[in-house]
């Protein structure tokens, strides 16, 4: 995935699409916005014909040197899409000062993101690492073992912890921890650190119904509360589709995890639906 100081870096000439408002049904919220340059584009604003013609605008500005361009388009059938919205597109040749105001923005939305700590590099593991690598979420892998964090997907942190579930307390509140190590009796550890925890979204655990029983005797053993072992999701991925390819489970966690992390923002319903 191109970042965008890369971008910044590699085209001296972009256009800043951006949008100002959104009404009703539209493919994207206020705020969303991409990078025009003469050959590329980086980022969206939702696609469809109403990106294709924010597009050919930019590109017109860029071969005619226009600075500054904005309009106000219908998601109707006369450009072919039927959200029912409207949107106002502001277009902006970028300088310096933007250039720097783009990267504050994206570094404050990025420290703002819902964080997930993944507990274990195995397969499973590996691959909901790349599953979320292109998600909204700061994604750490937390590790006893040194080499299997060190090719991790870009954009993945790895932490290498002789004692994981010591790392729990790390989580910012609202986050998530998802346990895939290699040992029964450190999931449990790492579970009972982050169940004690009343400020995760999402705790949850790959495993068995059978599996889910023994956490949950050995927890009521130690005198942990019932109502807190009822929290943790086990099996992980629910079980509509019956798939034990690491990739399989790894795509059905990570729309369980969007579920969770972002399922209670201010985006609407019709800000998340496609034009």
């Amino acid at each position: 995935m191109i970042s965008l100081p890369d971008v910044l870096a590699n085209h001296p000439d972009l256009i800043l699409v951006e949008v100002r408002e959104a009404k009703g049904s539209t493919p994207r919220e206020a705020g969303a916005y991409m990078l025009v340059a003469p050959a590329a584009s980086w980022g969206t604003i939702g696609g469809g014909q109403m990106e294709l013609l924010a597009i050919e605008k930019a590109r017109a500005m860029l071969s005619e040197g226009e600075t500054e361009d904005a309009f106000d388009l219908p998601l109707g059938p006369e450009i072919g899409q039927c959200c029912g919205g409207r949107v106002v597109i502001d277009l902006t040749r970028i300088g310096e000062e933007e250039r720097l105001e783009l990267l504050a923005r994206e570094e404050k939305a990025r420290k703002e993101l819902p964080q997930v700590f993944v507990f274990g590099a195995g397969h499973v593991g590996l691959a909901l690492a790349a599953a979320l690598a292109p998600l909204p979420v700061a994604t750490t892998v937390v590790e006893t073992r040194s080499d299997t964090i060190e090719n991790l997907p870009h954009g993945i942190a790895g932490r290498l912890a002789a004692l994981p579930e010591a790392v729990v307390g790390e989580i910012a509140p609202g986050g998530a921890a998802v346990i895939l190590t290699h040992d029964h009796a450190l999931d449990f550890l790492i579970a009972r650190e982050a169940l004690a925890r009343e400020d995760l979204a999402y705790v949850g655990m790959i495993g068995s119904a059978t599996k889910r029983a023994t956490f949950e005797s050995v927890m009521r053993r130690e005198g942990f509360a019932s109502e807190r072992s009822a929290r943790l999701v086990l099996p992980i991925g629910g079980d509509t589709i019956r798939d034990k390819r690491p990739p399989v489970i790894a795509a059905m966690v990570a729309a369980e995890l969007m579920a969770a992390l972002l399922g209670k923002r201010t985006l609407s319903r019709q800000t998340l639906r496609g034009g």
